[in-house]
């Protein structure tokens, strides 16, 4: 479920990125994206689970 949360945040930070041009929001979110990222990078799905 964590892994679903995290895919859907990421997708919303990047869709508000393309959409901003406010340099703060911009920053805002691109630091968001970064720590959402970052969280995911050392999971692995369990073996033999799908998505």
């Amino acid at each position: 479920m964590e892994r679903f949360i995290r895919r859907k945040n990421i997708e919303r930070y990047r869709k508000l990125l393309a959409e901003t041009t406010d340099a703060a929001q911009r920053r805002k979110l691109e630091k968001l994206l970064a720590e959402e990222e970052g969280r995911g990078a050392g999971l692995q799905p369990p073996a033999g689970a799908d998505e």
